[in-house]
């Protein structure tokens, strides 16, 4: 999805971030706080530099958008292989070195896990946007390849993650070991008693994870002695809508957002 391009001033200075997921690599331009653009293509694994530089120069020229615009890459990848790739293409094109995200990146915020270097970057960004706006115990739900939560407490440290197959992971699963079953929509029924095939798994897949994301907000916040407000984020956050109640905030763009705050304290 694209968002509609905001007028951009002559001689811009932008801030490129950069989120390489398993599913679709996000792109966002700011202008300050501004999200001027923001795009996605698929992150495909065995795609070359060559695909990924012309979807680039194609969403470019596009827009009107010139290389020299940019002035500071921010760049988050959970995909290894896609990584050096990005960071080539990136330097090629805008002659920029990329941050790139990592558990130790930005000073307020430190990973109180075993391993804190296991820690996905889109992960580190959710919790530096959530942290830097509420400053508060709080818990990230991104609906994307996995559902992830991840839980920042008030003085900002990362407490813990915890990590479920996304909704349309656990589509495929059913897919993959089940020859017969139709493609499923990501549709909310009204009703769990389903009637066929497509109406059946939605029914189970959809009011399933409204139950578990419920149960596992819930049992976070009794962890943490009831104080945990709770914002979801992700290209699917929306689709479970009686989920809505439970968070503060549904923002897609979260991810984004904790990027360009990295992007901006770092020099």
């Amino acid at each position: 999805m694209t968002q509609n391009p905001a007028p951009i001033t002559q001689n811009p200075s932008l801030l490129l971030v950069i989120d390489v997921g398993n599913t679709d690599a996000t792109f966002g331009l700011f202008d300050g706080e501004k999200l001027l653009h923001n795009f996605r293509i698929k992150s495909l694994k065995d795609e070359n530099y060559v695909y990924f530089e012309y979807r680039f120069r194609q969403y470019f020229l596009e827009n009107n958008l010139r290389f020299s615009d940019i002035t500071k890459v921010v760049l988050s990848s959970v995909v290894p292989p896609l990584t050096p790739v990005f960071k080539s293409l990136i330097i090629n094109l805008f002659g920029i070195e990329p941050i790139v995200v990592n558990a130790h990146i930005f000073p307020a915020l430190s990973v109180s896990i075993d391993n804190p270097d296991e820690i996905g970057s889109d992960l580190v960004a959710n919790a530096v946007a959530a942290f830097t706006k509420y400053q508060r115990n709080c818990v990230v739900v991104d609906f994307g390849t996995a559902l992830t939560f991840t839980i920042v407490s008030a003085e900002g440290k990362v407490l813990g993650v915890s990590i479920a197959p996304g909704l349309r992971t656990a589509v495929k699963a059913l897919f993959s070991n089940t020859a017969q079953l139709p493609e499923v929509p990501l549709e909310l029924p009204n009703s769990v008693l389903g009637k066929n095939s497509v109406h059946a798994i939605q029914a189970g897949i959809l009011w399933g994870y409204e139950g578990l994301v419920k149960n596992m907000i819930h049992k976070i916040r009794a962890e943490l002695g009831g104080d945990c407000i709770a914002i979801a984020t992700g290209g699917l956050s929306s689709i479970i809508s009686t989920l809505k109640e439970e968070f503060v905030e549904v923002n897609r763009e979260l991810t984004l957002e904790g990027l360009r705050i990295i992007g901006e304290e770092s020099h």
